[in-house]
């Protein structure tokens, strides 16, 4: 199946992933990008090893190694006195562990990356999907302004609001988690008195959390802040939020979320959307990938991880077998399972970040403590050590 012809819906991490795995592995690919410019919001990445395992695999080693950052830890803390809950050694440490770095990045950064691995003729602009038929022989896309010739194979990598998915499956809207975020980068300058160490810090309090870690070479402070609200009516990315809003949401908390607060001239909001997993990702010669089929919340940082894995066991499956949708039906196998899994695993640390001082926080302290818990490498191992370019050596799903 070497010669298929396959068409990637999406130019966000996954779709662009998926298409240079797809690419490395000898298919004849084509990216549709409804967006006329390729661009990512001003957040930032974390880049497991799970993840970095298929990115340098795929030749962006170099790349990621220029513009990332690699935290020396990640450090997990109390929302008032800063007491440390859990530190997981990251730099070095990670990498002799599991084989491959662990990094943080600026999201433009990344896309940037797997971009310019892609020949530019391949990605196509402006092309938003409205129809698909799928006759069993093939699938045609339909976009505004005209149709596609015919693929072999479609992927869905277009979103939590996916198009493809919608086609498939019928409309519907994904749920509000009870969260917003807001998000936003500072120059390092700003914050240099605060004397912040080179980590993914994660500072668990009442209500919310707030998260910050270094990107582009150490020149950007990326933070998130995470409260919790009863409804949101908006779903945008790129919504502009009320300073003071997110300054009185942390206060009492510890002094450095507060000085990283008052360095910052601009925030975005959005609302923290999820799905329940579903039942089953294909159909026919059509699947979906990363946010189309589980969307999760970013609280283990996997979103992205996971899509670049889903990318990557997806072209192995393809190039192992001999009929496309039995090898999509294959892919859905191996990857639904852990996917749900890690889904499962983020909406359960949104209660465990958030517990209010009481019986729960102590009995939840105690566990990080022992290293029982989400970062603890004890915990954490069957995620990361994954190689998701080898299917069917593929680790159990989970504990």
């Amino acid at each position: 199946m070497r010669g298929l012809r396959v068409g990637v819906v999406g130019a966000g991490i996954g779709g662009l992933s998926a298409a240079l795995s797809l690419l490395a592995a000898g298919f004849d690919v084509q990216v549709y990008e409804q967006a006329r410019a390729l661009g990512e919001v001003g957040a930032g990445v974390q880049v497991s090893p799970n993840a970095s395992r298929v990115l340098c695999r795929l030749g962006l080693a170099g790349e990621l190694a220029r513009t990332a950052v690699r935290p020396l830890a990640l450090h997990q803390r109390r929302w008032d006195d800063g007491r440390t809950l859990l530190r997981t050694p990251l730099g070095e440490a990670i990498e002799e562990r599991f084989g491959f770095p662990h990094y943080q990045m600026h999201r433009a950064d990344l896309l940037a990356a797997l971009a310019a691995a892609i020949p530019a003729e391949r990605i196509h602009l402006g092309r938003r999907l409205v129809a698909m038929e799928d006759n069993g022989d093939g699938v045609r896309p339909g976009f505004a302004g005209g149709a596609e010739p015919e693929l072999d194979v479609l992927i869905g990598a277009d979103g939590i609001h996916s198009t493809v998915r919608g086609l498939l499956s019928g409309p519907e809207r994904p749920r509000f988690t009870g969260c917003v975020a807001y998000r936003g980068l500072i120059p390092a300058e700003r914050v240099s008195d605060l004397s912040i160490e080179v980590t993914a810090q994660v500072w668990m309090g009442p209500g919310g959390h707030f998260v910050h870690y270094y990107v582009s070479e150490g020149r950007l402070l990326n933070f998130v802040a995470v409260v919790e609200r009863d409804a949101w009516g908006r779903e945008s990315w790129t919504d502009r939020g009320d300073v003071e809003q997110a300054r009185a949401a942390y206060e009492g908390w510890h002094p450095q979320v507060r000085g990283i607060l008052a360095a910052v001239d601009e925030t975005f909001v959005w609302a923290l959307l999820d799905r329940p997993p579903l039942e089953r990702w294909s159909c026919g010669r059509v699947t979906l990938l990363g946010d189309a089929c589980h969307p999760m919340l970013p609280f283990l940082a996997q979103g992205s991880a996971q899509a670049i894995e889903d990318g990557a066991t997806l072209a192995a499956c393809l190039a192992e077998g001999d009929d496309p949708a039995a090898a999509l039906r294959r892919y859905e196998r191996l990857r639904l399972p852990r996917t749900s899994r890690v889904q499962a695993l983020s909406a359960d640390n949104k209660i465990r970040f958030h517990l209010p001082d009481g019986p729960d926080q102590r009995a939840r302290d105690e566990a990080m403590a022992a290293g029982g818990t989400d970062f603890s490498y004890r915990a954490i191992e069957w995620i990361y050590e994954h190689d998701a370019t080898a299917p069917g050596r593929a680790s159990p799903p989970g504990p």
